[in-house]
């Protein structure tokens, strides 16, 4: 039989929320899962490739439904707006995309990005020019002038970077089928921002009005609409305005879960960002001041997001992949961890959210993310049992296959190492004002003070 792998003695864990089942045989062909069980070890004759898992685990791949994967891992917005170039970001990405499908992540959904390099990741991917996970695609996000996380730094017309601004209804309708004629899967409105003269968490900068255009002109066209809300108002109307799934949905309330409960909307927290921040932002230089003002915005936000899920909203995973401070291939599966510490889930229904659950940011339901027959075989093998330690997932060593499709995907290859582009970078003449007081000691001070 052609293209035929078949996996033995290992532990079962299909992605369902089923319990686990050990020394579960699991047949693929053709790029399908073709067999469990007894039925999968009636074919062992008629194999091309055998997989001995004894002691390991067999689960779906990963569903990363939050990435940014063309934008090259910046430090800032400054660098990420006015030091890149198009065709430089093409090829970074498919280089990154590489790290991505190593880390145990087969499909992704990357919904902002520059230029349109999220589409064309996804055609290069699935015509076979670029290794790396399915993608799922939008164009550039949706801002109002009073612009996104970047603030001032959003042009008050036009595109910059990841973002392209609209006016009024007329200009949302226009963009909205403007992306969609040119492939996107997916519509992301930023419907909170960063407000200079405001200070406290982001504010919300679109009414439900027009919130409701952009949904309404998306769905005419059989397109999905994400919506980057860190409030509790913007969580509420975006629910509402008819918006398929939130990311953040940060200080949550009631009012707020009751719209999304109403709405059928689906969450994903994208914790793994703040967290990063909050553990480990002092060893990358951010300001030490900001690093309790993330962890509590995790604290506050998980316990409602705990409510969510005990009355059954959907949750799906998501890094934010592609910051610097969450690099390509790092960190994808940090975020099971941290439903499991801070959301109080189990490890099964983390792994669910970030494989079935997935499904729905690929627009598959049905036909990814599960380990049954007519699936399609996207399989990790992992060293390991991620149900008593669920950050196993995050250790490269630990990940024995990745399929893709039915095809075992090479992890012993060397990537290259990426070394730092100078036009890429930010360079400083200094990181803050020299005072005589900063350069002079104390005794020269004074010396010239005489003089």
């Amino acid at each position: 039989m052609a293209d035929s792998i078949l996996i033995t003695g290992g532990t079962v864990i299909d992605g369902t929320g089923a319990p686990p089942r050990k020394d579960e045989a699991v047949l693929i062909r053709d790029g399908r899962i073709a067999a469990l069980g007894a039925d999968a070890l009636a074919e062992a004759e008629k194999v091309d490739t055998r997989i001995d898992a004894t002691g390991k685990t067999v689960m779906p791949g990963l569903i990363d439904a939050h990435t940014h994967l063309s934008f090259g891992e910046p430090t800032g917005n400054d660098e990420l707006f006015n030091h890149r170039t198009e065709g430089y970001s093409s090829m970074l990405t498919a280089y990154n995309a590489r790290k991505v499908l190593r880390a145990g992540v087969t499909s992704v959904l990357d919904a902002d990005c520059l230029w349109n390099i999220g589409v064309e990741l996804r055609d290069a991917v699935e015509t076979g020019i670029v290794e790396g996970p399915r993608v799922r695609a939008g164009g550039q996000a949706l801002m109002t002038m009073l612009g996104g996380t970047a603030g001032r730094m959003i042009r008050d017309d036009g595109v910059t970077g990841y973002a392209t601004v609209v006016h009024d209804k007329d200009m949302m309708v226009r963009e909205v089928r403007r992306q969609i004629k040119y492939g996107v899967d997916w519509i992301k409105v930023h419907v909170t921002g960063l407000i200079p003269s405001m200070k406290g968490p982001e504010v919300q900068v679109w009414n439900i009005d027009e919130l409701r255009t952009v949904c309404d002109a998306a769905h005419e066209l059989n397109t999905l609409v994400v919506a980057h809300c860190r409030n509790s108002a913007s969580t509420r109307d975006a629910a509402r305005a008819g918006v398929d799934m939130i990311y953040h949905a940060s200080y949550m309330d009631d009012e707020a879960l009751e719209a999304v409960l109403e709405h059928g909307t689906v969450l994903c927290p994208t914790f793994t960002l703040l967290g990063n921040l909050a553990d480990y932002g002092e060893k990358v230089g951010t300001a030490p001041e900001l690093l309790d003002v993330f962890r509590a915005e995790i604290e506050v936000t998980a316990k409602q997001m705990a409510k969510a899920h005990s009355l059954g909203v959907k949750f799906l995973t998501g890094s934010e992949t592609g910051f610097a401070v969450t690099p390509c291939g790092e960190w994808h599966a940090r975020e099971l961890e941290m439903f499991v510490e801070y959301m109080g889930m189990s490890e099964m229904d983390a792994i669910v959210a970030a494989t079935r659950n997935g499904a729905f940011a690929m627009r598959m339901e049905g036909q990814l993310g599960t380990l049954e027959p007519g699936m399609i075989a996207d399989v990790l093998v992992i060293d390991g049992d991620p149900l008593q330690n669920i950050k196993i997932l995050q250790e490269k060593e630990r990940i024995v296959e990745v399929i893709k499709d039915g095809k075992r995907v090479d992890l012993t290859t060397p990537i290259p190492e990426r070394k730092p582009r100078p036009s890429d970078q930010v360079r400083f003449l200094a990181a803050c004002p020299l005072t005589r007081s900063l350069a002079l000691t104390e005794e020269q001070l004074e010396r010239l003070s005489h003089v």
